[in-house]
């Protein structure tokens, strides 16, 4: 299995006008793929903020492999 870290982002518009990322929630989680640790990264983001839908909280998640772990 592979270590995964997953981040949380919200996009807000600052006094200028432009765009910037604030990071809302990171998360390492083990998982076989990106897309299980996706998963389960969201629903550990929903349960920790106490939501039904992360996207309550964050525009954009991305997940970055860090390590793979033996069996």
């Amino acid at each position: 299995m592979r270590e995964y870290l997953v981040t949380f982002h919200k996009v807000v518009s600052d006094d200028t006008g432009h765009e910037r990322r604030v990071l809302q929630q990171q998360a390492v989680v083990a998982a076989p793929c990106p897309v299980s640790a996706l998963t389960m990264a969201k629903a550990l983001f929903c349960e920790t903020a106490g939501i039904v839908d992360w996207r309550l909280r964050a525009d954009i998640c991305e997940v970055v492999v860090l390590t793979e772990r033996a069996a």
